[in-house]
């Protein structure tokens, strides 16, 4: 009798073990554990958050595979301690499988949206028989992506659309998340209210230089943005992380979108709206193959000041080819990343540095947001 007692209490312990495991905690745990200053407690899933914020995907039905795998690695590593919700967009209606098959992934809350055509299509002023034209030009040049129209119509939606979508309407920071990611540390602090509470507008992984090749015109067209509208540039010591030549050229330094957690008070704002105004018009998205990642740091590197953007060096991340894993022996403890393959000691993401050695009080302003919402 007291053996059977024995194995019925470890089958017990084990089950309630492998619960925690899978589910995580099943109450808001209130920890005085505090990581740089934020308190690392657990959030029930559809339990009001202290930030307004979401993962926000665009993905396609045919990623499926890589989205599962992508939010398994989120999950372990953050989410199943702080159930933030994910807002899925697509151009074309998700399947049942894939809302099935994702909402299966998390405790969390899942939205579904469709982008609206005007914001995945060509604008009325675009010569659609020159862009072809530019397309084969860039094949034949061998430029990654040189043929791809998805390719040019995902990088102007998130130039300037994303956050106007309705499902983003209710949310004041988004972290984007893409297929086939990976996940290196466990992250055991909330990341939105880290940058919430230290006015940080943008946040990254990994600086790179962008191709050349893609953008041959964009620092013209955003120079003659600001001979238009100077009071973009907020940061003038900004101009240093993007060109050595005193803002004649440009020196392709962007942060990789592809991770990039950030506040929509900044897309949201007269000084962003214009801009991307601006650059549309020029057609760039699709004449060449402007991406939104120099597009959004140009913005950034302009409009905000040096401490309302930081480099998330604890986060480990990876996407082909590049990774981001932190060099100190306590995180090591926390990651399966190599501290060897770290992309900040690489000379194509020599801008992660470079944005730290900037100097760190240069304010001439900071953006409002009355059009915010727009």
């Amino acid at each position: 009798m007291a053996r059977g007692f024995l194995v019925l209490n470890l089958l017990v312990g084990l089950l309630l073990g492998l619960l925690y495991y899978e589910h995580g905690p099943q109450t808001a745990a209130k920890s005085t554990e505090l990581v740089d200053g934020v308190e690392a407690a657990a959030y029930e899933p559809g339990a009001a958050k202290p930030t307004r914020a979401a993962f926000v995907v665009l993905v396609r039905n045919s990623d499926l595979r890589g989205m599962k795998q992508a939010m398994r690695q989120i999950e372990d590593r953050f989410n199943r301690r702080f159930n933030y919700p994910y807002v899925f967009l697509n151009d074309v209606p998700f399947t049942d499988e894939f809302m099935v098959e994702t909402r299966a992934m998390t405790r969390a809350n899942v939205s579904f949206g469709t982008i609206p055509h005007e914001h995945w299509s060509y604008p009325a002023w675009i010569n659609q028989t020159y862009a072809q034209e530019c397309r084969q030009r860039m094949h034949e040049q061998k430029v990654f992506y040189a043929l791809s129209e998805s390719y040019r119509h995902m990088c102007r939606f998130y130039s300037g659309f994303f956050f106007r979508h309705p499902l983003l309407q209710d949310l004041d920071y988004y972290w984007r998340i893409e297929p086939d990611v990976e996940y290196t540390c466990d992250i055991n602090y909330d990341p939105f209210l880290f940058m919430q509470r230290r006015g940080i507008k943008y946040g990254y992984t990994i600086a790179l230089h962008e191709y050349p090749e893609t953008i041959p015109t964009l620092w013209t067209t955003v120079k003659n943005h600001i001979a238009k509208h100077p009071e973009f540039v907020r940061h003038p010591a900004g101009m240093r992380w993007l060109s050595a030549t005193g803002g004649d050229t440009y020196n392709g330094c962007h942060f990789w979108s592809n991770f990039e957690i950030g506040s929509l008070e900044l897309f949201r704002s007269p000084e962003y709206q214009a801009y991307f105004e601006h650059l549309d018009r020029a057609g760039g998205f699709f004449y060449e193959r402007w991406g939104d990642a120099p597009v959004h740091a140009i913005a950034a590197a302009l409009m905000l000041q040096k401490h309302e953007v930081h480099w998330f060096q604890d986060i480990g991340y990876y996407h082909n080819p590049w990774h981001n894993c932190p060099q100190d022996a306590q995180s090591r403890l926390r990651c399966h990343c190599d501290p060897a393959k770290n992309a900040a000691s690489h000379y194509w993401a020599s801008c992660t540095h470079e944005w730290l050695d900037l100097p760190n009080a240069n304010t001439t302003g900071s953006f409002h947001t009355s059009a915010a919402h727009a």
